[in-house]
């Protein structure tokens, strides 16, 4: 919702800057009264504002006017204009409607072990370590394929005990006493079971039962098939019960851990289709299933740990390899998701791969199955009931807590437009959902909106920046309002503390980038980013009035674009082009609003950016180092301005 909120803000700007920054000399005519019918008033299409009795050209833009049809019972949140101002607006309307949305989630991680299919060879009894087959890790092995051959005194005197006892069971198996010749095969099945849980197998016990001698030397094999990924020990070393000679990793199957935004969150489901890429084959899709989300928030990072269950028979995917993920939540209504593969069905509450149509247990682990609705999805049958209300994500106008969406009138003809509150669910892709506020079949606004409140704003009626009306137009070059400073006298600008440390809050954030973009850490840039981005869009413009106002609006308009640039970045160099102006942007920010508490902030230059062209970044210290090159070329740069604090309760030009 913050991109919107700030694409909107910058929309805004564009035309408030056109409307209120033109660079005629020329006053507008203001002596048309409010109240004149549309025969006697003509005003212009880009700058509403402009009232003439009669046909001429706009004194801001040079444009032909129009004539202004207003009717008799305009709402003061109404918006009327003739089919020639709605056609050179550019107006576009689409009815709002039910259906199901797609909300993306994007995630990156890296594979890690099923942890699940590790296999561990340790010593059942003390010994030493007569020879280690596998001399290194990253050995493929295969169940059953011989690992170790370990010396043990204890188990040369078992394997004697099975002897003796075979040696008495064939001396007495002619005795007519039958308890002796039982005593005596259970004394031989008590060996056997001694050396079994030693760790010989059946046929390793059948081979000394065969050879009738015992051996001081046991070989320990592999008990599963995979790579071998630790060795504990050293060949000749002593070992106790329970040591830890070899791990084995199986990686026909392996584990995919990513992390997820607490925004995100409201969309990722147990059991959802993963489909995610790595840096090693970027134009192959791996696919895996949600099979754990972590209920605690990584106090430090802001995320949650995602688990995604992924076959690799094919051994492409290697632990700690990185990758970028992708869910594709299909939403409904209440913000719950639907899933048709799901509907219905029974799933294993550990295994997600497992889906079944009806109850039972899963295959694997032996657990029962779970309804798919218990997992959050919709129930099956409900599909029809379950489909939102949403509306375009360039419908409404969004600032703060609020969100107001143009409506086409209908009952007052087709160019009349009224201004309508709106409370506003979650965004799913190109999509709101609506909770009230508007009815299915409603024609709201997608293009143009941002003209209309505009020319409200200017009228003084209630718009998205003055929900109550009554805001004062700002003058153009040429008007004279009488707060003029006097000839000779530098103006002087107006700026709250509030408004200071909320800047600040922006700088804080861009700091963060900086030193992420030094340490080439993408990961955390990009989560720096973000912070910046919330902070700029938490700076209240309303704290602001006169000239102020109107450079905080041109200031947010340079200061927009370069940041959606960032937030949309796919890797570390696309965020440092967008830093790279956002740099410019906020120094010019930071040098006309100041900061709260103020303290110097240093403008540094590296000649050497972007093949030589250079660029420039902002710190709070005088130390390099160079977001753009990173670890490769940290020092590269030297201070060439300094931005003083500014005087707290105004700024001079």
């Amino acid at each position: 919702m913050e991109k919107c909120v700030l694409g909107i803000m910058v929309g805004v700007l564009l035309v408030c800057a056109a409307g209120c920054g033109g660079t005629s000399g020329e006053p507008p005519d203001e002596t048309a009264s409010p109240g004149a019918t549309s025969a006697q008033v003509w005003t212009c299409s880009m700058h509403p504002q402009i009232r003439r009795p009669g046909p001429g050209k706009c004194p801001i833009c040079a444009m032909d006017l129009i004539p202004l049809e207003r009717a008799g019972d305009v709402g003061p949140r109404e918006f009327v204009a003739s089919d020639t101002a709605i056609h050179l607006m550019d107006v576009r309307v689409t009815p709002v409607e039910r259906k199901f949305v797609t909300a993306e989630v994007r995630l990156v991680g890296k594979v890690a072990y099923d942890e699940t299919r590790l296999g561990y060879i340790t010593a059942w009894v003390p010994g030493r370590l007569d020879r280690l087959f596998v001399d290194y890790t990253g050995v493929p092995v295969k169940k059953g394929d011989h690992m170790v051959v370990l010396y043990s005194p204890q188990l040369l005197s078992a394997q004697e005990e099975l002897l003796q006892a075979k040696k008495t069971v064939k001396e007495i198996e002619r005795s007519r006493i039958d308890i002796m010749r039982e005593n005596a095969q259970a004394t031989v099945e008590a060996a056997r079971e001694k050396l079994r849980l030693w760790g010989l197998t059946k046929e390793q016990i059948e081979e000394i039962e065969k050879r009738g001698k015992s051996t001081d030397l046991m070989q320990i094999n592999a008990p599963m098939g995979g790579i071998v990924i630790e060795k504990h020990v050293q060949q000749g070393m002593y070992v106790t019960t329970g040591t830890r000679i070899y791990t084995i990793a199986d990686l026909t199957r392996v584990w995919v851990k990513l992390d997820a935004y607490e925004s995100d969150l409201k969309w990722l489901r147990y059991g959802q289709k993963v489909t995610f890429t790595t840096e090693a084959y970027p134009d192959e899709i791996f696919v895996g299933k949600i099979a754990f989300i972590d209920p605690v928030v990584d106090p430090t990072t802001r995320t949650v740990r995602v688990r995604v269950n992924v076959p690799n028979e094919a051994g492409k995917l290697k632990p700690n390899m990185f990758v970028r993920g992708v869910v594709q939540a299909r939403v409904a209504a209440a913000g719950k998701v639907m899933d048709p593969d799901l509907a219905g069905k029974w799933v294993s509450p550990m295994h997600p791969e497992v889906v079944k149509d009806g109850p039972g247990t899963c295959d694997v682990c032996g657990m029962p199955l779970v309804r798919a609705e218990e997992l959050g999805y919709v129930a099956a049958g409900a599909a029809e009931k379950a489909q939102p209300l949403v509306v375009p994500a360039s419908a409404p106008l969004i600032t703060g807590k609020r969100a107001l969406v143009y409506v086409q009138v209908k009952d007052k003809g087709g160019m009349t437009f009224e201004g309508r509150e709106v409370v506003l669910g979650p965004r799913a892709g190109d999509y709101y959902i609506v909770r009230s506020g508007l009815a299915e079949g409603d024609l709201v606004v997608v293009k143009g909106n941002f003209k209309m409140d505009s020319a409200l704003q200017l009228e003084g009626r209630p718009s998205m920046m003055s929900p109550e009306g009554g805001g004062t137009v700002p003058h153009h070059h040429g008007e004279r309002t009488g707060t003029e400073a006097p000839a000779g006298e530098v103006p002087k600008l107006t700026v709250p503390d509030e408004f200071r440390r909320q800047l600040a809050g922006v700088w804080t954030a861009y700091q963060e980038v900086a030193s992420a973009l030094a340490g080439d850490d993408f990961k955390t840039a990009a989560q720096a980013v973000d912070k910046a981005h919330k902070a700029l869009g938490a700076v209240e413009m309303k704290l602001l009035t006169g000239d102020a106002h109107v450079r905080w609006m041109k200031a947010l308009n340079d200061l927009g674009p370069p940041l959606a640039g960032m937030v949309d970045g796919k890797d570390i160099e696309a965020v440092r082009k967008g830093f790279a102006l956002f740099s410019e942007a906020l120094a010019a920010a930071i040098r006309t609003f100041g900061i709260a508490p103020e303290s110097p902030v240093y403008r540094l230059h590296c000649p050497m950016a972007f093949n030589n062209r250079g660029a420039n970044w902002l710190s709070d210290t005088k130390e390099i180092r160079n977001p753009y090159f990173g670890p490769a070329m940290p020092k590269c740069g030297d201070v060439i301005e300094t931005i003083s604090p500014r005087p707290a309760g105004g700024v001079h030009e």
